[in-house]
């Protein structure tokens, strides 16, 4: 079995997340503005919103840190595409205490978890003491994080990912709360729309479900079928319109 028999993975999708063109114009615009010499993205996938950043402030250096070699390799295609391999490092390593830093802009959408230690539960308040750690003063970080829009019902729990349960994300103010405590202050607070979810979330699966009806006895199409039922019932039948994700756009305060 070749590469070329097996389904192709989230071809369609531009970002990793429910984020739009414009929305993400604006995240790096305000980014740019403050002329960071140096990026980390935490969690990067195949590093997008980072190489618009490098794109958008000439002469400055990105590192994009994941685990996920597949995503790593495209971001370095990409790298190469706009002529930016020389100022972008894709580093296929965990985050998890990492070294690499403090730079002058911290990008971390959807992927806090990178920076939990995975034998304890997910902790926002860790996610950000760690993103403190790691952007220099005067700095921004940039943090993609879900929070309830309303408590979930038990069946909509149910639904969900495997062990879902109220206490796995904060409501959006509580949130906010908890980055002025860690030593933010929250410069821009957005959040992703239907759309931009309904975006994602399709984007997600496009490529897989044209090619599941197109392959339908394929060695590898029961199993395949089987993971993205279920992942799209998960949204459909559990977190659609009640999981949102937050771009909190934060800057440290001096002297914490």
């Amino acid at each position: 079995m070749t590469v070329s028999d097996l389904p192709p993975r989230l071809g369609s999708l531009t970002f990793h997340g429910p984020l739009s063109e414009d929305r993400a114009g604006r995240m790096i615009a305000r980014v740019a503005a403050a002329s960071p010499a140096t990026v980390l993205d935490i969690g990067c996938g195949w590093g997008e919103l980072l190489l618009r950043v490098l794109e958008a402030v000439p002469g400055s250096t990105g590192v994009g840190l994941d685990i996920n070699a597949e995503d790593l390799a495209r971001g370095r295609d990409l790298a190469k595409e706009r002529g930016l391999a020389e100022r972008v490092e894709f580093a296929e390593e965990s985050a998890l205490g990492t070294s690499h830093g403090p730079a002058d802009a911290v990008l971390c959408l959807g992927s806090g978890q990178a920076l939990c230690d995975p034998g304890q539960p997910y902790d926002p308040g860790v996610v950000l003491r760690e993103l403190r750690r790691l952007v220099r003063p005067g700095g921004r970080v940039v943090l993609g994080e879900g929070f309830w829009v309303r408590s979930p019902t038990d069946g909509e729990l149910a639904a969900m990912w495997p062990g879902a349960h109220e206490g796995d994300h904060l409501g959006l103010g509580p949130l906010v709360d908890l980055a002025v405590e860690s030593g933010f202050r929250p410069a821009w607070i957005e959040s992703a729309s239907r759309e931009e979810w309904e975006e994602f979330e399709s984007g997600y699966r496009y490529d897989t479900e044209l090619w599941l009806a197109t392959h339908p006895d394929h060695p590898l199409a029961d199993e395949t079928r089987e993971r993205v039922d279920r992942q799209r019932s998960s949204w459909v039948n559990g977190y659609r319109d009640v999981l949102g994700i937050t771009y909190l756009t934060l800057v440290p305060i001096t002297g914490t």
